[in-house]
């Protein structure tokens, strides 16, 4: 497992057009999308981290009336993005050092973060909680438990981690946020496991 650990961005770089083209856009993630853009208004923008190629994710936020600034360690990813969505804002970055310097209605990590060992999830999480404005939310996908697995992106071996709720609350706690929502598993969301903390 360790060796798989190190390898997620050269995966995602490798296996980018393969992963957009088999990435659903049956917009699962819909409702909860819908609950962090409730913590603003038109015209705000929302940082996509972990954005990928831009869709369905940023293309929801865009057709909803938000700006997005998506991150991503892919350059192929972004190069995805930026063709569909060139009016955006693309930045090739990795979320465990982000420092944008400026805050965001809202933050999403949508199957991204859940690629990070639990070490780092503790160093990045307050990190991505910095981004969100006063009002704001933050939204991630963990995992239903604490733990460690394997998952794979078409067809080749990715690292997933999760902390315990409970850690992760206390460490939104303690950057300035409160937990809002937590389904483990969520049947109406493909099985995801998300998170939604406010600020």
């Amino acid at each position: 497992m360790d060796d798989v650990k190190t390898q997620t961005k050269a995966v995602y770089e490798a296996q980018a057009e393969a992963w957009d083209e088999g990435r659903s856009r049956a917009l699962f993630e819909k409702g909860w999308l819908d609950r962090l853009l409730a913590f603003g208004a038109a015209g705000d923008c929302v940082l996509d981290v972990g954005c990928g190629a831009g869709e369905p994710g940023s293309a929801y936020v865009v057709a909803q009336g938000r700006r997005v600034q998506g991150v991503d360690f892919s350059a192929a990813m972004l190069d995805m993005a930026r063709a569909r969505f060139p009016e955006e804002h693309w930045t090739l970055a990795d979320m465990r050092t982000l420092d944008l310097g400026e805050t965001f209605a809202g933050v999403i990590a949508w199957d991204s973060f859940f690629h990070l060992t639990a070490e780092e999830q503790r160093v990045t999480l307050p990190r991505l909680a910095g981004h969100v404005a006063p009002g704001g939310a933050l939204l991630v996908t963990v995992g239903p438990a604490e733990g460690e697995a394997i998952g794979s992106v078409a067809g080749v071996s990715v690292y997933h981690a999760s902390l315990s709720i409970a850690e992760y609350e206390r460490l939104l706690n303690a950057a300035g946020m409160r937990l809002v929502a937590f389904t483990p598993d969520d049947p109406d969301c493909a099985g995801h496991s998300v998170l939604l903390a406010a600020r």
